[in-house]
């Protein structure tokens, strides 16, 4: 599991599209803080499938900062 506070830019030379997979997401507070949790799972040919293959946290100023991303996108 990860948690992200700061994205930053980075430019890749030969940037690839992966095949898709199944997500999820939690939203959840802790001490009055909101985190939102996005849960991936393996492909359907994984040996164990349904199981979540990568956590990422994102607290307030991960959020932000996807936020930020986001508006810029066209």
């Amino acid at each position: 599991m990860a948690r992200i506070d700061k994205f930053e830019m980075q430019e890749k030379s030969r940037p690839s599209v992966h095949a898709p997979v199944e997500a999820s997401y939690t939203v959840f507070d802790v001490d009055g803080i909101t985190y939102l949790q996005i849960d991936t799972y393996g492909s359907a040919d994984r040996k164990l499938a349904n199981k979540i293959s990568q956590s990422i946290q994102l607290g307030p100023d991960g959020i932000e900062g996807l936020r930020t991303i986001l508006d810029r996108l066209p």
